[in-house]
């Protein structure tokens, strides 16, 4: 996996295929594997796909001091080129749309899935994202995380052995302070600077980003498209297929 150096911390990242860039920028709790190894196969026949591990996951190690933005913006516009195709998901669309406004020039397309502008007047959203926390504290995170993160007719398909699989995952070492930065991002700010083509997607069942939170960035991205997907938080795991022609259609891959 190669790496690169973003003010002196590792910065790992996956590459596969050949052609334009697409990055894939993943969520809080998860890493580029979790959350978008299944995907990348989708996209590698026509992109070059990079998939970056942000602070705190995957084999990119949490630096000393305060989780920002700002440094997760730099690590991940380390790792590409651009132009680019950047995608991004929950915390991950985020960071993407940050980066998207600090390079404009870097930037081909962007794609925003079940992602937030700020939860400032949104007291559900911060009564999510504390309770996710506090779960890591008492032990009880993915069961948490479950109940917030899919639809309930996508976790009954899994049975009682699939259930004891979610259960038994342990998150990421960052996991924790990226919930923090979740609980404090406000990107209202940066949203008028992303020129790139943006496409918007949220999730009608998101029980911890309510879909509100895409509608409002739609609304705040001058010019973007938006969609939406008969999903739980976790779309990328839950409408795989969808999503995936979803960005291929929107980015201009046949």
């Amino acid at each position: 996996m190669p790496t690169v150096s973003v003010s002196a911390t590792p910065v790992h990242y996956d590459v596969a295929g050949e052609g334009p860039e697409l990055v894939l920028v993943h969520g809080t709790g998860g890493d580029s594997l979790t959350n978008f190894g299944h995907l990348v196969g989708g996209f590698a026949d026509r992109h070059t796909v990079i998939t970056p591990d942000y602070a705190g996951s995957g084999g990119t190690p949490l630096p000393e001091g305060e989780l920002t933005l700002d440094l997760l913006v730099d690590q991940v516009a380390a790792t590409f080129d651009g132009p680019a195709d950047l995608v991004g998901f929950s915390l991950g669309a985020v960071v993407a749309a940050a980066v998207a406004a600090k390079h404009p020039e870097r930037i081909r397309s962007l794609v925003l899935v079940a992602g937030w502008a700020h939860g400032d007047d949104d007291p559900r959203l911060r009564l999510g994202l504390s309770f996710w926390a506090k779960s890591l504290e008492s032990g009880d995170f993915a069961g948490a995380a479950s109940l917030l993160a899919f639809s309930p007719a996508f976790m009954r398909g899994w049975g009682e052995e699939g259930l004891a699989q979610v259960l038994a995952a342990e998150p990421p070492a960052g996991t924790a302070r990226q919930i923090a930065l979740d609980l404090k991002v406000d990107i209202r700010d940066r949203l008028p600077l992303i020129t790139a083509p943006t496409l918007v997607i949220g999730n009608t069942q998101d029980y911890l980003v309510p879909v509100e939170h895409s509608r409002e960035l739609h609304r705040l991205i001058p010019g973007s498209r938006y969609a939406e997907l008969d999903s739980g938080h976790v779309v990328v795991l839950e409408r795989p297929a969808e999503l995936t022609e979803l960005i291929r259609e929107f980015i201009g891959t046949p």
